[in-house]
């Protein structure tokens, strides 16, 4: 199991700006199980290091940084975008698949 896992996020369903998505992420992993607190009920872990999250401006520095220090790692490829081209004349063409409907 690695220490820490390197990703470029996917752009969030709530937005429609890219603006987060293209920044690479590294964060720990945890090998703890989560415990619930005796007193509240609330679940937690005895590691912090889950709450950490580091950005970086590409992918190779951020293996460089956990190369730096000593982590294992594992990188994530970074998907594309696929951009389908979409035309509202699409609707009204002739030979479309499926029925129009109001």
């Amino acid at each position: 199991m690695s220490d820490v896992k390197i990703y470029r996020p996917a752009k969030t369903a709530t937005q429609s700006g890219r603006a987060r998505s293209t920044r690479w992420v590294l964060e720990f992993s945890t090998a703890l199980a989560q415990r619930r607190d005796s007193l509240m009920g609330w679940a937690g872990r005895g590691d912090t290091r889950r709450q950490v999250r580091l950005e970086f401006d590409s992918e190779e520095d951020a293996v460089a940084y956990a190369r730096r220090n000593g982590l294992t790692y594992e990188v994530e490829p970074a998907r594309e975008r696929r951009i389908r081209a979409k035309s509202y004349a699409d609707n009204f063409r002739f030979g479309r698949e499926g029925n129009w409907t109001h």
